[in-house]
Parts: structure tokens; C-alpha cells; sequence
């Protein structure tokens, strides 16, 4: 029997990415303890013991077991493709993703299709986006729902650290977020559905 293969996650708001995580339960534990795990508890678990606080509190020294981590450095445009429980979502996520791969090649902005290691053209200063589908976030009745995360060495772009969610986005909006959203750092408010910071703080406006 051939062993599974490794699995890899995009950590956000965090903007970290982590290539190779073993697929076995144990390894998926110290993945999750090390960098999913919150780093303080919510008042509300106040009564528990200071060993049970404890064991739900992130572990970061475990971070050491995956040394290959490291800091997500390209846009990330994230599409609701999610059509198992209504097909709005479904049916316009790929859609969307195509429009936007295009109106990001138009701008000059790579998009990376290879496997996320590969970031020789963020580092030569060129930047670069991945744009993928995602499963459910939330409200069916908003689609298309879309997430833009600015990464946060983007350091003269106002939503350096950011990510931004819009619903109700078609086809025809997509251009105006590229160059609006993506390029400018311009949130556009009739789209806006709500925002969250590196720091895990909500972005009103």
C-alpha cells in the first residue's frame, strides 16, 4: 500500500502557507496545534483549569517540525465554487475564476498555477496572484462570494494584510475589482460584504 500523499495549507488571515503536512492523523494533530490552535482562549473559558486552557492553546514551537513554512507573499483571490447545496455558487465560481485570471493577466499580475512552492517571480519583484475555488463561506443568497487577501509585504498597498469580501459579484464587476480592489486598494462598498485584518480584527466600514 503506497503512503498518502502530504498535505499543504494556505493559513489566513496569518498569510503563512505550509507545503508539506503528512496526511497521517498524528502529523495532522501537531499541524493543527502548532498553527491553528488559537493563541488566547475567548473569556467564556475562563472556568476551565489552567491544564485544560492549556491543551487548547496553539503550541508554536511546534512550528519547528515544519520548517518549510513560510510567509504567503501572492495575492489571493479565494471564489465560493461550493454547488452541493445550491448551484449559485456553483455555477458562478468558475465563471468568476476564469474572468478573474484574465483581467489579472491584463493587469500584468502572474497568475501562479504551479504548486505554491514556486514564488521565483513574487521574489524578482513581478507580482503574482493565485485564484482558486473554495468550498462554502457563507451565504448562498450572496453569490458570487469572493475573498481578496493582499499579502502583507505588499507594503505601499493600502490593504497590505487585508482580506476583503464582496457578494453579489458578476462577471462584470470583476474588472473594476482588479483595478480598483487589487491594484488601487479601494474597497468597493456596494459589493462589500466584510473584511478582516492580519491581526484576526474585523474591517468595517
Amino acid at each position: 500500500m503506497s503512503a498518502s500523499m502530504p498535505l499543504s495549507a494556505f493559513l489566513l488571515p496569518s498569510f503563512q502557507f505550509v507545503p508539506s503536512i503528512p496526511s497521517d492523523p498524528a502529523a495532522v494533530e501537531s499541524f493543527i496545534k502548532a498553527f491553528v490552535l488559537p493563541s488566547k482562549l475567548h473569556k467564556s473559558y475562563d472556568t476551565f483549569s489552567p491544564a485544560q486552557r492549556e491543551l487548547l492553546l496553539r503550541q508554536p514551537e511546534g512550528q519547528r517540525d515544519f520548517p518549510q513554512a513560510r510567509d504567503v507573499n501572492e495575492i489571493l483571490v479565494l471564489i465560493c465554487g461550493h454547488g452541493g447545496r445550491d448551484e449559485r455558487c456553483g455555477t458562478l465560481g468558475p465563471l468568476l475564476r476564469d474572468e478573474f485570471e484574465e483581467k489579472l493577466e491584463r493587469q500584468n499580475i502572474k497568475v501562479m498555477k504551479e504548486a505554491p512552492d514556486h514564488i521565483e517571480e513574487q521574489q524578482a519583484g513581478m507580482p503574482t496572484a493565485r485564484v482558486g475555488t473554495i468550498s462554502h463561506i457563507g451565504g448562498h443568497k450572496w453569490a458570487g462570494n469572493v475573498i481578496i487577501y493582499i499579502p502583507p509585504s505588499f507594503t505601499d498597498h493600502p490593504l497590505a494584510g487585508k482580506g476583503i469580501w464582496y457578494g453579489r459579484v458578476g462577471p462584470e464587476h470583476v474588472e473594476g475589482i482588479v483595478s480598483q480592489t487589487i491594484i488601487d486598494g479601494k474597497v468597493t462598498k456596494d459589493l462589500f460584504r466584510g473584511g478582516i485584518d492580519r491581526s484576526g480584527e474585523i474591517i468595517r466600514l
